[in-house]
């Protein structure tokens, strides 16, 4: 019964040449199609690695490891946080020396140097916007990533690298096992020998100095967990990173094909109208400040203050609209001789020009904005984005001066890289403080200042009481149970209150 239920048995695809009575376009369906670009490109990336992993990477890959956990878990963020980054990157440095790759290694810096804010600053939301922005460099800096499908597919594949890493170093480490048995057991006889001497003198010392003996790890059991995970973390990051240097995909930098020019007609006409209403827009804005208030309460029903603090986030994402659009019809630009291409490149740059117009208009609409309600963390991140696109607009002028933008997209990411390294040098709680507390238009907000990081203790301490008193009465700052929880921010907050003279009770009424 159950024989007839279950019908006949399947044709094998194997087997199809055998049965020659089908029809063509069955014994197609029946054959395994070849794989296409993408599935190639998939299959070159999981087969990369034909030679066996070195010993020293092994070793140098699972120190990283052990190091970042032993560094990072259980620990708030600061000096050991920050040496993470480059202990990851440790492994892999010798590799791309050799191979002279130095744009990937500035890269790599630039993600350094953000993750070193993790002992600069204490303002959590400043710290992991750092390590956010750490990572997606160091994900571009691994593959090696130039065009934008490479940047996009950047972050997808250094999970991937892991897996494909993983299995690169079960491999080596099994062949090593076979046959290199007398290489693997003086490597390890040699980290023996380190172990025990690293662990004697290590006693000897920490006995000796109390202040070195916190540099040391101590065996916890509670913090045992999250070691661990960190530790497994961390050496799948730094195995990726090792893997993706000695081979990074191919498609770090494909490039998209280049796509066919459009008509004339069909180019121009929206390009030319976008150039129109840009020019009415910045024209609107140029006659709205100089006729000032009473022309826009005429025109419009509104006071100055109130047109001009309205639409900051319209204008933002027109900015980023019309990236998009630039980048969309500069590919399909007009392109059959040197007249062509200087128009495109006329109309192209009138859209920028207007755009960087629209930029400036939302800065100062957000400054007013600003001046009456203050500053705030998701006031100046937004600041700063519409920064980034304004510059962004700028290298795409630059670019199309000769039409040629292969640097563009790793430039404009080491520029967003930069401009989060320059927010977190800037100290923005600190700029918070002496902005907050100047404005006359509305009162303090004592309880947004309360809830600002030790960064902002150094700025408070300038303040007039007792404005100053309330504010340093109620500041805390943790001390730190290892010197790897050094912080810069914390350290010269524990200075200003050490010496800071607290007034009588604040009042309420600043």
């Amino acid at each position: 019964m159950s024989d007839v239920a279950s019908g006949p048995a399947p044709i094998p695809a194997s087997s199809a040449a055998s049965y020659p009575a089908l029809p063509h376009r069955a014994r197609q369906l029946m054959e395994p199609s070849p794989p296409g670009p993408a599935g190639r490109a998939i299959r070159r990336f999981a087969a990369a690695h034909t030679r066996p992993i070195p010993l020293p990477l092994v070793g140098g890959v699972l120190g990283a490891g052990v190091a970042v956990a032993l560094l990072v878990a259980g620990h708030r963020p600061g000096l050991g946080l920050a040496l993470a980054v480059p202990l990851l990157w440790a492994p892999s440095v010798p590799a791309l020396v050799r191979a002279r790759e130095w744009s990937r290694l500035l890269t790599a810096a630039l993600a350094v140097a953000l993750g070193a804010m993790a002992a600069v600053r204490d303002a959590e939301w400043v710290v992991a916007l750092c390590l956010l922005a750490a990572f997606g460099l160091t994900a571009v800096a691994a593959t090696g990533a130039r065009s934008p499908l490479g940047i996009v597919l950047a972050t997808p594949t250094l999970p991937a690298a892991a897996a494909r890493a993983t299995r690169w170093l079960a491999s080596g480490v099994s062949r090593a096992a076979t046959g290199r048995r007398s290489e693997v057991l003086r490597w390890v006889r040699t980290a023996v020998v380190t172990l025990i001497l690293l662990v004697v003198f290590a006693a000897l010392l920490a006995s000796a100095d109390a202040v070195f003996a916190t540099l040391l790890p101590s065996l916890d059991l509670m913090r045992l967990p999250g070691q661990v995970v960190v530790g497994v973390l961390a050496t799948s990051v730094a195995l990726a990173i090792a893997s993706l240097a000695v081979r990074r995909p191919t498609w770090a930098r494909v490039r998209l094909p280049r796509a066919a020019a459009s008509r004339r007609a069909e180019w121009y006409v929206p390009v030319l109208a976008l150039d129109a209403l840009m020019l009415a827009f910045l024209l609107t804005q140029v006659v709205a400040a100089s006729g000032g208030e009473s022309y826009v309460r005429r025109t419009a029903g509104l006071s100055y203050a109130e047109y001009a603090r309205a639409g900051f986030g319209q204008l933002v994402v027109v900015t980023a609209l019309t990236l998009a659009i630039v980048a969309w019809f500069a590919r399909r630009a007009p392109r059959e001789d040197r007249q062509d291409r200087m128009a495109a490149r006329t109309a192209l740059g009138m859209l920028c020009a207007g755009a960087l117009g629209v930029v400036v208009t939302a800065l100062s609409r957000m400054a007013l904005y600003v001046q009456a309600y203050g500053l705030t963390e998701l006031r100046l991140l937004a600041t700063v984005g519409e920064i980034v696109m304004g510059a962004t607009l700028v290298l795409v002028l630059a670019a199309g001066i000769r039409w040629r933008a292969r640097w563009l997209p790793l430039a404009v990411v080491r520029m967003a890289g930069l401009a989060v390294l320059a927010l977190a040098l800037l100290n923005p709680d600190a700029q918070m403080v002496r902005y907050n507390t100047q404005l006359l238009e509305v009162p303090v907000d004592v309880w947004h200042l309360e809830q600002l990081s030790a960064d902002a203790v150094p700025a408070i301490a300038g303040l007039a009481d007792p404005l100053r008193s309330c504010l340093l009465e109620a500041r805390g700052v943790p001390q730190p149970t290892s010197v790897w929880e050094w912080n810069l921010a914390r350290e010269q907050a524990a200075a200003v209150l050490d010496d800071a003279t607290i007034a009588p009770r604040c009042t309420q009424g600043f």
